[in-house]
This record gives C-alpha cells, structure tokens and sequence, in this order.
C-alpha cells in the first residue's frame, strides 16, 4: 500500500519562527504516522520548498497552516485543512491523520476568494474574523522588513547625537546624515506597503496600486497607522467587487482591464475616499496617541502588567501582534516609550526558561536543558516564539508564569523611562536605548523572578515523578527502594 501524499504551506507575518516550527512539526507528524509530506514555508526570506505544481496535483490533501496569504487559490479543488500556524505546532497529528482519513473538505476558489465547502467544521472554518486576521497580517509580513531594516538605521545614527543628521547642529555627521536619510526613506514606506499589501491579499494585483495610493494619502494626511488599515481593507474589497463587475467584458479586453480600467477606477475612487475620511481619521489618530501617552504617564505599572501579559500570553500570536502593531503605530509618531514595554514583554519569555535550565538544571531533561540555552539567543534578540516548546508542555502553569514575568518586566520598563527607537532587535539595539541600563536590569528582574517560579514548580514535578516511580517499582517487585 503506497504512502498518502500529503503538501502543506506554513506563514507566519514576521516568517521567523512560527513558520518553520509549524512545518518541523508537520514533518515529524507526517513520518510518525506513515505520510509523505512536503511543506512550503513563506518566511521573511520568501518562499522556501516551493511546492510544483505537479506536486500539488499528485497530493491527496493539503494543510494549509498560515495566518498570511500563502497563493491558496493554486489548491482549488484539493482536499484542504486549512488553520492557523499554532494549530499545527500544538497539534500537527490530529491535522495529518485527519488527511490519511479522508476527513478534509475541498477548497474552492471564486473569484479569488477561497472558500471551504460547507461542512468542514471540525478545523477551524475560516470565520470573518480570521479572513480579517490573515489579511491584516499580510501586509504586516510584507511591512516589516522596511520597518525594522529602516528603523535600526535611523536608530543607529543616534549614536552620533540625536541630531546628529541636521547640518545646522554641532553634532553633525555626514555618516550619521546618510544613515538617518536611508532609514526614513525605508521607514516612511511603512504605511503605503502595509495597506497595498493588505489590499492585495483581498484582491491580488488589482489591489496592490490602490492600496498604495490609499496608504500614502493616509501617510500624508496625518491618519497614520489606522487610516493605513482602513485604507488597504476599502481598497481591497472595492477592487474585488470592480473585478467581479467587469468579469462580463470580452475576453479581448482582459488586458486593457488590467493594466488601464482596474487601475484608473481603483486610484480615482480610493484617492476620493480616502480625502473625505483623512480628517477624522487623523483627529482618531492623534486622540489615540494622546490617550496612551497620558496613559503611559499616569499609570505606568498598569500600563506594564496589560502590555506585559498580552506580549506572554501567545508568545508571538494574535495579542502578542496587536501590542507590537500598537507600539509600530506609535513608534511612527516619535513615541519609543510604548514600544521599549513591548520589547521587554516579547524577551521576557524565553528568558525565564534559559534563566530556569541555569538555576534548577538538574530538574530539566538534556534537550531542555540545550532548548534553554538557546533561549538566551533568543530572548535576547526579541524572539518570543522560543518558549513555546516550554509552554506547550503546561500551558496552564508555564502561560501565567510568563505573564507574571513579561508585566513585571514590562512595567519597570515604563517606570525606568526607557525608550527605544527601533522597531525590533532586542538587545541589539541596547546601544541606542535610552536608560540602555535600566531597561536591562528591569528585563532580566523579570525574567529571574519568573524562573524562580518555573523552576520550583519543576522541582515539585520532578520529585513527585520520582516518588510514583518509586511506587511503581515497589508494588512490581516487592522491594522498597531505598536511597
């Protein structure tokens, strides 16, 4: 009897670490149950694994594991799992002998939107709110890299003096000028990419021009971050249903749509709707940025403790995202305070765990041990995702210890005054922080404290294992241990 042929996609919006441990525990599944299987992954570095087409055609189901567009519309007519990247590192088994099965439904594609058929309850049927989630987070994915490329260029010609690009100050640094000027330009394309490639994942190419347009009309007319989002989801959606009007045109024409009708309609209409709503959307914008500034200052340990416990408690999901698409939005706005509490409550995680391996290391197995140290890495670097395989073991327990954690660090942050002007790095960017410091001790007083914890419930595990094996041998054999 010949293996199921299974093929997967895996995406996660940053594609630095959720993507690959998505398709390492696809992989591991699919051997222990007997399956062949090829994952594509859509990390920061493109697409890796590409799946052909042939491939495809050969396969008897596909898992989709993404929360990012991964060219779903290639899979039409297949057998699809489709579910979030967590889904398949906390439970890729179910997901692959639900293909050997035969349980997943068929994935239709209309229009270039994809679509379940109906029935298909068991996995995670897209809802609004994830078909929101997935688009919103394309364009972040897309985004990022000329955020944190653009931002940690601009941050590293602060070490020259934080004016040193303006040639009227004393401090003034050619080098420093050059870095600022090549950082702002990458940086300033933050909105139009994030709300083009919003667009574009609702309405592929046709999107992507009035998204940009609509982004850079939000970009320069004060709406920021939000009027960025608005902008990509009504450019999206208004080009999806353009397309679905002109589907009756002659075939001949096809060409003249795309690149002359699609386009003229797409910028007029959006350039339009995007000029009436910039005014209100800027005065939102600006009332949100004053309510967490006062917010910052009149209630710092408060501020600590929900920025904290929403950087913990998915370890780089969905409320991990929404903090750090916060602290983008604000940090656009010159605000390096908010985003200096996200660094600490996305570090503070795998932190606890190194810290915990070193402390109580007789308590751990070897290979936590080895994922501990590798934990400082990355934690240091402002990778959450390296908690997760402690995490996955007792959510129940090890989720509340890294909250504790991450609120601790995190409002001590906010307390100490820290600021940081880079989108990402962890401490990379120490040398560029404000109260560089300060914001290590409160880091690492976080961290310890946490590990302190995660480290006597181990202890308490391993001495009540030890006890039950003890049984155990006893009433095997009659002989007490001893020792």
């Amino acid at each position: 009897m010949s293996k199921i042929k299974i093929v997967a996609a895996t995406g996660c919006p940053t594609g630095i670490a959720h993507t690959f441990m998505a398709a390492e525990a696809l992989m591991h599944a699919a051997e222990k149950l007997g399956a062949e299987i090829k994952v594509e992954t859509h990390g920061q570095v493109g697409i890796e694994n590409q799946l052909t087409k042939e491939e495809i055609e050969q396969a008897d189901g596909v898992i989709i594991a993404a929360d990012k567009d991964v060219l779903a519309d290639r899979f039409s007519g297949k057998p699809v799992i489709d579910v979030s990247v967590s889904r398949a590192i906390k439970d890729p088994e179910t997901l692959i002998q639900s293909i050997i099965n035969g349980e997943a439904k068929t994935y239709r594609s209309s229009n270039q939107t994809e679509q379940l058929d109906e029935g298909n309850d068991d996995y995670e049927k897209k809802s609004v709110a994830r078909i929101i989630y997935q688009h919103l987070m394309n364009g972040i994915s897309h985004m990022l890299p000329f955020v944190v490329g653009g931002g940690v260029l601009i941050a590293l010609s602060f070490l020259f003096g934080i004016n040193s690009a303006d040639p009227d100050d004393p401090s003034y640094s050619a080098f420093a000028a050059f870095l600022n000027n090549s950082g702002s330009i990458a940086f300033n394309l933050m909105l139009p990419i994030l709300a083009g490639y919003i667009a574009s994942s609702i309405s592929q190419r046709s999107g992507l021009v009035a998204g940009f347009i609509g982004g850079m009309i939000a970009d320069q007319g004060g709406a920021g971050f939000l009027g960025a989002l608005i902008a990509g989801f009504l450019a999206g959606y208004l080009m999806m249903y353009l397309s679905r009007a002109l589907k009756g045109i002659p075939e001949s024409l096809n060409g003249l749509k795309a690149i002359f009708i699609l386009p003229l309609v797409g910028i007029f209409a959006i350039s339009g709707i995007m000029t009436l709503l910039v005014v209100p959307m800027s005065s939102i914008n600006t009332w949100m940025q004053e309510f967490v500034t006062g917010f910052q200052g009149a209630s710092p340990i408060l501020l600590g403790i929900i920025v904290g416990c929403m950087g913990a408690s998915d370890l780089g999901g969905p409320i991990n995202k929404a903090a750090y698409v916060t602290a983008l939005a604000l940090l656009a706005d010159g605000n390096y305070y908010f985003m200096a509490g996200v660094f600490s409550a996305s570090m503070t995680p795998p932190l606890i765990t190194a810290f915990a391996v070193v402390f109580f290391k007789k308590y751990f197995n070897q290979s936590d041990r080895s994922a501990g140290i590798v934990n400082f890495v990355l934690g240091s670097t402002q990778i959450t995702e390296g908690a997760i395989p402690f995490a996955a073991k007792n959510p129940i327990v090890m989720i509340p210890i890294f909250m504790l954690g991450s609120s601790i660090s995190t409002a001590l942050t906010y307390l100490m005054a820290v600021q940081v002007p880079a989108p990402h790095g962890g401490f990379l960017i120490f040398p560029v922080a404000t109260n560089g410091l300060l914001w290590v001790a409160a880091v690492l007083i976080g961290s310890i404290t946490g590990s302190i914890l995660y480290g006597l419930y181990q202890k308490r595990a391993f001495h009540k294992n030890a006890t039950l094996n003890a049984s155990d041998h006893t009433e095997r054999t009659g002989i007490k241990h001893v020792g």
